[in-house]
């Protein structure tokens, strides 16, 4: 299997949103994103999959290493390889890609969040560098589309917060910072043990309209020039915030469950968002 032909298998299979948002690019483009989006779940997963920390610890070591090869010229993983003609003919920047492992290694070393600014170093790791890379790869030709990159990728974190929250808890994390679990006074253990309550819905409410504010604070960044070029994101963000809309009408039920939009669905608006442009 080609390098790309295993990034291509690594994003279908993933069943993630993202793959949609890739689905109407050009070849080129569409080659590129689906190689960074594999990247992003091979990392992710060493954190999700490995459940000893010492040798989880050992394998991002290895992934940014291997970051370190592709800038070399030797990468040796099919994703690295991939990678190699992706930063070439993109110029994306190494920090960028080890700050990702940086924010998936946090997952490491804590498991909870003191506020909201700490919260925001761990969303701004993990997808707002990823939304920068994405807009480097789509293009753009007036930088304010780089707070929107910036936005969005912490409004798409912010609703996986959201969405995950019982899946999270059984992993022993609780991304909610505790400022504000204080504020609505819901303990900890109610998350843990997945008691629901009115509290804990207004909470979840209020992380709800936090996210809100970051699609409307990205939207409002995107220049008119480049808003075709960002389709992608907008694709992602009509499916992120319908995603949203659910889990709201459900009345929040996060903690027993995950909610999730048919393939259909999320096609549906993929496309719907494209021809929208």
């Amino acid at each position: 299997m080609n390098p790309h032909a295993y990034c291509q298998d690594k994003a279908a299979s993933s069943g993630s949103s993202f793959y949609y948002s890739f689905l109407f690019l050009p070849a080129e483009r569409r080659q590129a994103i689906t190689a960074l989006y594999a990247f992003c779940r091979e990392v992710d997963d060493v954190v999700d999959e490995c459940h000893d920390l010492s040798l989880a610890q050992t394998k991002l070591e290895w992934w940014r290493q291997e970051v370190a090869r592709v800038f070399d010229g030797t990468p040796t993983h099919p994703v690295g390889l991939a990678l190699q003609e992706v930063i070439r003919r993109f110029d994306l920047p190494r920090e960028q890609l080890l700050e990702i492992i940086d924010g998936m290694a946090m997952d490491l070393q804590q498991t909870r969040y003191l506020d909201f600014k700490g919260l925001q170093l761990y969303c701004y790791r993990v997808a707002s560098v990823v939304g920068l890379l994405a807009a480097e790869i789509f293009g753009y030709s007036d930088r304010a589309t780089l707070k929107y990159a910036h936005d969005l990728g912490m409004a798409f974190q912010l609703t996986n917060i959201i969405r995950d929250v019982g899946e999270d808890a059984r992993r022993g994390r609780i991304y909610l910072p505790i400022e504000d679990l204080q504020r609505f006074e819901v303990p900890a253990a109610d998350i843990l043990e997945a008691r629901y309550s009115e509290r804990f819905r207004a909470l979840m409410a209020f992380q709800a309209e936090r996210a809100q504010q970051f699609y409307e604070q990205a939207f409002a960044h995107l220049p008119a020039a480049d808003r075709k070029a960002q389709r992608p994101g907008l694709v992602m963000a009509a499916i992120y915030r319908t995603l949203l809309d659910e889990i709201a009408r459900d009345g929040f039920l996060v903690l027993d469950r995950r909610t999730s939009l048919t393939p259909l669905r999320k096609l549906w608006l993929a496309w719907r968002t494209w021809i929208k442009g």
